[in-house]
């Protein structure tokens, strides 16, 4: 009996195991962009967007997408998206021209908000609330860009107060991930000749600059290109490495916390453009262009659990669900 019932209690561990194991659930859009714009509002709704002036919309959880380009920009690379709902949205190109367009009507019309100049290039886009939201670009004359909106996205102003950038210092529109907000305050990061955080708070509307030594940097290549925060424990990892080396696990990870940083026991493997939090069961799940980690323990070791790889993998707005965009229209919905 006793043999009998191990028997049973490993069985039973090793099946709970397994089903603990993530998997992506597969999705063809019908369309061939590259999609590293990603912006999911529950387990049944979901816009992306990418090369191509591309938008998509599901409200049936993938099965079926209404897609078009924006505002007739067929040579667009709208790298940044935030819907509200299945019919509100707004976009932010990477590169020429630097423009933000808002949709109301499920993309059917496009209607264009804010344009920034000829040096200008949006690298991310993120909102507190369904109002209040901030697009990250790179430094123009040593500064760095910060355009906020208090309307829903409908008009734009640059923040009044931006931080200093150094020389060759970048952030990354892998995934538009390179920047987070919350309640307090907002955080980027980047890479480039120098990997850095950036923290700004709303209540004193003053910066705060840390250095991450931690991370690979020097080159254009190199860097913190994505970071999520933990809400249970308060801390922050990023996640980014060189693009150019995309199997080099050093340096590609870091968890941060207020006054202090830890490296990773085992990091990601490899070049990672995307890293989002699950918030139950409280796992982050990162991915890049040969494959998804996730991790159980707050970042501290990671597992390879898919070689597909993404550009991008953000959480719902609603429900615990995690949705995944990567190139030639592939999407996916983690299952776990």
């Amino acid at each position: 009996m006793k043999v009998l019932l191990t028997g049973v209690v490993i069985f039973f561990w090793a099946a709970l195991s397994f089903a603990q194991q993530p998997q992506w659930k597969h999705f063809q859009a019908p369309v061939l962009a590259s999609l590293r714009g990603l912006s999911p509002i529950s387990d049944q709704i979901c816009w992306a967007s990418g090369s191509g002036g591309t938008w998509l919309r599901t409200e049936d959880g993938g099965v079926s997408w209404h897609t078009g380009t924006v505002a007739g920009l067929d040579t667009v690379d709208f790298r940044s998206i935030q819907a509200f709902d299945s019919q509100t949205a707004v976009v932010a190109s990477a590169g020429q021209p630097a423009v933000i367009y808002r949709t109301e009507d499920g993309g059917n019309s496009w209607q264009k908000v804010h344009q920034e100049g000829l040096e200008a290039f949006f690298d991310a886009i993120q909102f507190v609330d369904n109002q209040q939201g901030y697009v990250l670009g790179d430094p123009i004359g040593g500064k760095w860009m910060v355009v906020e909106t208090l309307d829903g996205g409908n008009s734009w102003q640059p923040l009044s107060s931006l931080p200093d950038a150094l020389d060759g210092e970048a952030a990354f529109a892998a995934s538009s991930s390179s920047l987070v907000v919350d309640g307090e305050g907002l955080v980027f990061a980047t890479g480039g000749s120098s990997s850095r955080l950036h923290r700004y708070s709303f209540r004193s509307q003053r910066w705060s600059v840390r250095e991450l030594p931690e991370i690979i940097q020097g080159a254009a290549s190199q860097g913190v290109f994505a970071l999520s925060f933990i809400t249970k424990t308060g801390s922050l990892v990023l996640v980014g490495g060189d693009y150019l080396e995309p199997d080099v696990r050093e340096g590609n990870s870091l968890i941060t916390f207020k006054d202090e940083s830890k490296i990773p026991s085992s990091g990601p493997f490899g070049y990672r453009s995307g890293v989002a939090y699950l918030e139950e069961p409280g796992w982050l799940i990162a991915v890049g262009p040969d494959g998804s980690d996730y991790t159980k323990d707050g970042g501290n070791h990671w597992i390879l659990f898919s070689s597909v790889g993404f550009h991008a993998v953000k959480a719902a707005v609603s429900g615990n669900v995690l949705w995944a965009s990567g190139s030639k229209g592939r999407l996916a919905k983690l299952v776990y």
